[in-house]
């Protein structure tokens, strides 16, 4: 399966990837939300959630219909996004936090740790995605949620980032920045950082420094923006009391979340404002997406369910991208992509080269998208959830969509007809069926044979 993928990398990337120009080279912007709906923005359909800034991206821009998140939740889209290959290869399966389920080697022995926050996190020796840029000449930067390990040696500067301002946890108090349980969150790059503000605000603010500062100086940049919002708690701007509790976090209203998407919307339009300023909007690539599906209070028409579930509601979601050199304006694409994708885009347009031997599991989408090649129909994408609690499993192969929820039954979709979920076609179609099951159990012991150090399930 390695062998086939890796072809299909090279065929994809080709003249248009590693070999860019360095004259060429974009700029590059990745807005990453967390647990926003599909239809939550104006672009895909929203009404009561005015995000103008997000609109203009699709309207200069590429609209994809099809695009998934790595995972149902945070911490292992985030991971696939990184290191650029399913985050099953490292053993990230589920989100950091109180819900997760650990294991960790130690001294050749898998052990339950009991320490929440501290014990696990995605190895600094890691290839990333940063990395790869960094040895390519860019300035990087990240700004917002990390979630994928607090220790300082899960630190975003151990994997590339030469600064780094946001949470290092899941969810905080948006305007304490401490977790339920009052362990501090808020870092600049390894230090513990006592800026005060909405968090939304403290995101947009650093990483629009971030992009003036090295768009003057004429040098690439990436700029990683994942925020915590618009995760639970629901807390709007400009009211930060009653203090976050365990009991209270997902107290709150569509209201609450319609305030605190728009004020990620605002922090595009300051994005925007920085590279016309500076004179490079145009050769900038601007991506915006959601981590997994919404949660409550999100709006995820026309799909079923929601995040931590494979159904469409909890892996589909919105992704728009923005480069007036090189993409159409106003263009909606089909075309299957997932997160891991833009990891494997970035590295191609900025002709960064991975590590020898380390194969990026996503595609260039980029010559797809400009025109300059075919739509690729016959990709496979793969889910699982593999708790104590709730176990599925999920494939996606062109139109057809294969869902195991906890060996009820299996479940067959025709998602070019049936977006919502609603009509099993497996009786029908057995032959499809066995042939998605069988690509889904070579891509299963394709990931067992990863060495892994820990689980997080």
């Amino acid at each position: 399966m390695r062998g086939m993928k890796s072809l299909l990398v090279s065929l994809l990337i080709g003249a248009a990837g590693f070999s860019a120009a360095a004259a060429d080279r974009p700029n590059i912007v990745f807005i990453l939300v967390d647990d926003m709906g599909y239809a939550d923005v104006g672009a895909m359909g929203s009404t009561d959630i005015l995000t103008p800034n997000v609109d203009r991206l699709a309207a200069e821009g590429v609209k994809l219909s099809d695009f998934y998140a790595n995972a149902p939740v945070c911490s292992p889209t985030r991971c696939g996004f990184i290191t650029g290959r399913w985050q099953q290869r490292v053993g990230f399966e589920w989100a950091l936090g109180y819900t997760a389920e650990q294991e960790k080697l130690v001294d050749g022995v898998w052990t339950k740790p009991t320490d929440m926050h501290r014990a696990i996190g995605l190895p600094a020796d890691q290839p990333g995605i940063a990395k790869m840029l960094k040895a390519a000449g860019y300035a990087t930067g990240a700004f917002g949620k990390w979630h994928l390990g607090y220790s300082d040696e899960y630190n975003p500067l151990h994997h590339g980032f030469d600064e780094y301002f946001g949470e290092l946890l899941g969810h905080a108090d948006y305007y304490r920045h401490i977790y339920y349980d009052g362990t501090y969150a808020l870092r600049e790059g390894l230090e513990i950082s006592k800026e005060k503000g909405y968090i939304t605000d403290l995101i947009n603010q650093h990483a629009a420094a971030f992009i003036r500062k090295h768009a003057a100086a004429g040098e690439p940049f990436f700029c990683y923006v994942p925020h915590l919002a618009v995760h639970a708690p629901f807390q709007p701007p400009n009211r930060p009391d009653p203090k976050v509790t365990k009991e209270h976090m997902t107290d709150g209203s569509r209201a609450d979340y319609k305030a605190m998407l728009e004020k990620v919307d605002e922090g595009i339009g300051m994005f925007l404002d920085e590279l016309e300023t500076a004179g490079v909007a145009d050769n900038t690539l601007i991506v915006f997406s959601s981590d997994n599906g919404g949660e409550r209070w999100a709006d995820n028409r026309p799909l079923f369910h929601h995040k931590a579930t494979l159904w469409e509601g909890g892996i589909r979601v919105p992704c728009l991208l923005r480069w007036p050199a090189k993409l159409p304006k106003g263009k909606v694409s089909p075309q299957m992509a997932i997160t891991m994708d833009l990891s494997a885009t970035f590295a191609a347009v900025a002709g960064a080269e991975p590590p020898a031997g380390y194969v990026l599991d996503g595609v260039n989408l980029i010559p797809m998208l400009s025109g300059e090649k075919p739509e690729v129909t016959d990709r496979s994408f793969f889910w699982r959830i593999q708790r104590s609690n709730r176990k599925m499993r999920a494939v996606r192969h062109g139109k057809w969509k294969y869902l195991d929820d906890g060996g009820t039954m299996d479940l067959l979709f025709d998602l070019e007809n049936d977006i919502g979920e609603r009509r099993n076609l497996n009786f029908t179609h057995p032959d499809i069926v066995a042939d998605l099951k069988k690509r889904l159990a070579e891509w299963e012991t394709e990931m067992a044979r990863e060495p892994k150090t820990f689980f997080v399930r």
